[in-house]
Order: C-alpha cells, then sequence, then structure tokens
C-alpha cells in the first residue's frame, strides 16, 4: 500500500510540476529554441545540453527535444552518444539521491512489508521498467527514483538504464542531425531498440550469474 502511496504522491507532483511550467518550458525548449540555447553555449553546448537533460529529473524539460538538439548541432553518433550520456547522467541522479536514502527513511517511507516488496520486484522485474520508461513521459524520474529507493542491485541498474538510454539518444539526435521530425517513428524507435537490448542484456546476466554459482 504505502509502495502504491510513493508512486501516486511522486507521479502528482512531476504532474503538478508540469502543470504549472510544462507549457512555458515547451515554448521555451522547441527544437530551434533548444538549438539557439545550447548554441549559445559555445564550445560546451554538450554541457548545456547534459544540464538540461539532468534538469528533467525535477523539472518539466522536454529532454527528447534536447536529444534531437546536440543532435542538430554534433551530428548522429557525437550527438547520439552526448544524448545518452546525458539521459544515464539523469538516471544514475535520481537512482543515487534516493539510495543514499538510510534505512530508516525508506523504512518510514514505504513501510518493511512494501519495502521487501518493491525490492524483490526491481530485482526481478524491475530492468524492464528502467529500460522501457526512459522513452516515456513522468516514468524516467519516477522509477529512477524508486529504484533506488527499494535497493535496486546497481549493476543490473546500469545496465538496463543504458538499454533504454542509447537507443533512445541516437534515434532522437538522428531526427534532430536530419532537421525534421517524426515522433511517431522516434517513440516506436525508442520503445522496441532498448526491449530488443534488455531481452539479450538479461539473458547474458542470467548465463553469467549460471556460471558464477556453477563455479561456486
Amino acid at each position: 500500500m504505502r509502495l502504491l502511496l510513493w508512486f501516486i504522491v511522486i507521479s502528482a507532483l512531476i504532474l503538478g510540476v508540469w502543470g504549472v511550467w510544462g507549457r512555458g518550458m515547451e515554448e521555451r525548449f522547441s527544437l530551434e529554441g533548444s538549438v539557439s540555447y545550447l548554441e549559445e553555449s559555445g564550445p560546451y553546448a554538450w554541457l548545456a545540453g547534459w544540464l538540461l537533460l539532468i534538469s528533467d529529473i525535477v523539472m518539466p524539460i522536454p529532454g527528447t527535444v534536447v536529444m534531437s538538439a546536440l543532435g542538430y548541432i554534433y551530428g548522429t553518433l557525437m550527438g547520439g552518444l552526448l544524448a545518452a550520456a546525458g539521459s544515464m547522467l539523469a538516471g544514475l541522479i535520481a537512482y543515487g539521491a534516493c539510495r543514499l536514502m538510510g534505512e530508516r527513511a525508506v523504512h518510514w517511507i514505504l513501510g518493511e512489508k512494501d519495502y521487501q516488496r518493491g525490492h524483490q520486484w526491481f530485482q526481478k522485474g524491475g530492468g524492464w521498467l528502467v529500460c522501457l520508461s526512459r522513452a516515456l513521459p513522468i516514468l524516467p524520474e519516477l522509477i529512477a527514483c524508486t529504484a533506488g529507493l527499494v535497493r535496486m542491485p546497481f549493476k543490473r541498474f546500469v545496465i538496463a538504464l543504458a538499454c533504454g538510454s542509447l537507443p533512445m539518444g541516437f534515434v532522437f539526435a538522428a531526427i534532430g542531425s536530419a532537421g525534421h521530425e517524426k515522433p511517431g517513428l522516434a517513440m516506436a524507435s525508442s520503445l522496441a531498440l532498448p526491449a530488443l537490448l534488455w531481452a539479450v542484456a538479461r539473458l547474458l546476466i542470467r548465463r553469467l550469474e549460471r556460471s558464477q554459482e556453477e563455479k561456486q
């Protein structure tokens, strides 16, 4: 019950922020506006892009548009790497901030029963949530924070985060590099490719775990 309440409260906070500042941010950081903002930073445009993507943790920054702007400035390859790195940094910061909470605070928020339930859930199926959430609104911040809160294994979290962030970064950077938008194709690619990558990564993780168990 407390885990559900956690999801509801964090989602409400994110939606509240979007309700107040979302429209203004979308207008300010359109593709043209994002490109202009990054270009004003000169040789540090990549850093400005990262800061915007990290700010998306708490502010309604249109992250996919910022990724497209990085592709427009740096091209598909470099822009994709920068976009993916920025998305991963945002995820790691959200995860780390909640992971650093003391056990007393976590148990106060979730209760012992829901903490154990969440920990088992994210240890088994959390990779899919982390991976697929990167291309969706609201969920990236919520899932990354929850993964840290319930102590999802760091290695598994990073692999799932990479599986979600890399395809999304390159897809939207390619759109920005081409100078036009294809939201339908981008969304489909940003969901299908991460799912495929995580399926492969999960298979490799299981084989590695089995191999380690056999050696023991």
